[in-house]
């Protein structure tokens, strides 16, 4: 499950100052359903990217739902969880990037509350809307959408095209807008149960929505 944010304003690395995460390091943190990683496969003045690369644990996930499951056991170790942007990232968002979710840089706070221009791929997403649903999602917050549907089987294209999506958002935004719109909008896209959503995380995404969600088309 990977998220990039990419910077294209001089000094691109700024970016490091409001993640609160150094470019020349790569930070590793535990949460309950995997590990998170936190790097920076590009860092230069003219181009910064950081990675959000969250591995998913499919035992520890399965052992930690108690509940029955009528597809079957293996149902609960052989899915897409590990591999696609879900309700997972979005808790992860707000455990490892809280300080940029909420606009706050000890050293760049101008450049906080600056707009920048950025981009945020989600590696896969799931979408049965299709790029019509991702379009109507993203574009009335302002963002350029492109969207790339992959086919079930490279080797069996007669099977068609899944519901799985490479999605690139791109606009001249505040960092915490854009974290903002993906942590409360990724578990839209994700029709399975949100197990890690507890009743604090949604009055958290109803609270950094409350501004522009009520309104979204």
């Amino acid at each position: 499950m990977l998220l990039t944010i990419t910077n294209n304003q001089k000094p691109a690395t700024d970016l490091g100052y409001l993640l609160h995460k150094n470019p020349a390091n790569v930070q590793s943190f535990d949460l309950p359903f995997g590990n998170v990683h936190v790097f920076y496969p590009e860092a230069t003045d003219e181009r910064c990217t950081a990675a959000v690369l969250l591995d998913i644990d499919p035992i520890a996930l399965a052992k930690s739902r108690r509940r029955s499951v009528p597809e079957g056991p293996m149902s609960q170790y052989i899915n897409d969880r590990p591999y696609i942007a879900s309700s997972f990232l979005s808790v992860a968002i707000s455990r490892v990037l809280g300080s940029a979710l909420a606009g706050r840089s000890k050293e760049r706070q101008e450049l906080a509350d600056s707009t920048l221009p950025l981009e945020a791929t989600l590696a896969v997403v799931p979408c049965r809307g299709g790029e019509d649903l991702l379009q109507r999602i993203f574009e009335p917050l302002g963002y350029e959408v492109v969207a790339e549907r992959h086919i079930l089987d490279e080797q069996l294209q007669g099977w068609g095209y899944s519901d799985y999506f490479t999605l690139t958002l791109s606009a001249h935004c505040r960092l915490k807008d854009l974290l903002t719109h993906l942590y409360v909008l990724i578990p839209v896209l994700d029709e399975e149960k949100h197990y890690w959503v507890g009743a604090d995380e949604v009055e958290k995404l109803l609270r950094f929505g409350s501004t522009w969600l009520p309104s979204h088309p």
